[in-house]
């Protein structure tokens, strides 16, 4: 088992400095963004996959830290309707596996992405509960979206030597196990699975372990990233919708795609993100990691921080000391 970090949140370090950054927390695994809703500092995509010697020398980066570089990430919605969303993204993921390939790393983290409902919708949607028998229709048109789409990414995937793995994450057609036995089974995908990232199955209420051994072999990659409940979940419920709007002109603002950003959390939310440790204890993660090496002893498990109430570094720092105490105990 590897342990490391996506090196997303150290955004404003160089990638040397922030290989040290895991390096000095024991870590020797890194996964880096490459596009789709947020920039990729630590990857200039067109220039390697332009140049082998551009690709050798970054490598080697990675090699003179003592840190792999295991996964590229290139998390988006390439099935939005959006024209300055989906096709971009779509665009990243096909050039990131391209990429993979270049670069022998065998890992590209995505989501399955969620379509419109509907050929002439302008705007993604997602069923949360299909009651009501039109909004079966609604799913039908996307899996007929979705579906040619992925059987197309899955055998890129295959050409390149590369295994793709989707976040089960909610607001994607794909975000719990039955969507993605489904997708599998629908395009007979050889080289699509799962990135394990354990918050969103957390605040769905599922039970981690479980899921990674109904899924077996079909997950190919983990992050660790926590999640906890607070008192708004009383009346709110996991579905919580009070995010506000960040204005236009915010310089801190995230991007989702062009012209579009992501919002404010509630202040009063029914859950959040923690660092790793926080809303569940070395315990629980020993069982995460337990049920991760029985489907594969060398999986890889990234930390992803984005504990908005800790710096970066001492976020990173506790969620390594949890995992590795984590796994001294397996």
């Amino acid at each position: 088992m590897k342990l490391g970090a996506y090196t997303a949140c150290l955004h404003d370090h160089t990638l040397p400095d922030a290989l040290d950054v895991l390096s000095g927390l024991g870590l020797t695994s890194a996964e880096v963004n490459s596009g789709g809703f947020i920039p990729s500092p630590h990857c200039p995509v067109d220039g390697l996959l332009a140049s082998a010697g551009q690709r050798e020398e970054y490598l080697g980066i990675f090699a003179e830290k003592g840190v792999e570089l295991t996964g590229l990430n290139c998390n988006g919605n390439p099935l939005n309707p959006l024209p300055g969303v989906g096709p971009k993204h779509a665009d990243d993921l096909r050039r990131t596996i391209q990429l993979a390939g270049r670069l022998g790393v065998e890992h590209v983290v995505t989501m399955s992405g969620s379509p419109g409902s509907d050929p002439d919708a302008k705007y993604p949607s997602w069923v949360v509960n299909a009651w009501d028998n039109v909004y079966m229709d609604v799913l039908d048109y996307q899996w007929s979206v979705a579906v040619p789409f992925w059987k197309e990414i899955d055998a890129l995937a295959r050409d390149n030597g590369v295994k793709v793995a989707i976040e089960l994450h909610p607001q994607n057609l794909v975000f719990n196990v039955p969507t993605i036995e489904r997708l599998v089974e629908a395009t007979g995908a050889t080289n699509v699975g799962v990135e394990m990232d354990t918050s969103h199955l957390m605040w769905q209420q599922m039970d981690v372990p479980t899921v990674i051994r109904r899924l077996g072999s079909l997950v190919y990659f983990a992050a660790a990233k926590d999640v906890a409940l607070f008192d708004g979940v009383k009346t709110k419920g996991v579905l919580d919708n009070e995010f506000t709007r960040v204005p236009a002109d915010d310089p801190d603002k995230v991007p989702t795609g062009y012209g579009h950003w992501c919002n404010a959390w509630p202040e009063d939310p029914a859950w959040r993100f923690v660092a790793v440790g926080v809303g569940h204890p070395v315990e629980y993660w020993v069982e995460v990691l337990r049920a991760l090496r029985e489907v594969d002893p060398d999986i890889t498990v990234n930390i992803e921080h984005e504990d908005a109430s800790m710096s970066v570094l001492d976020g990173l720092g506790a969620a390594a000391r949890t995992l590795h105490e984590a796994a001294s105990r397996l």
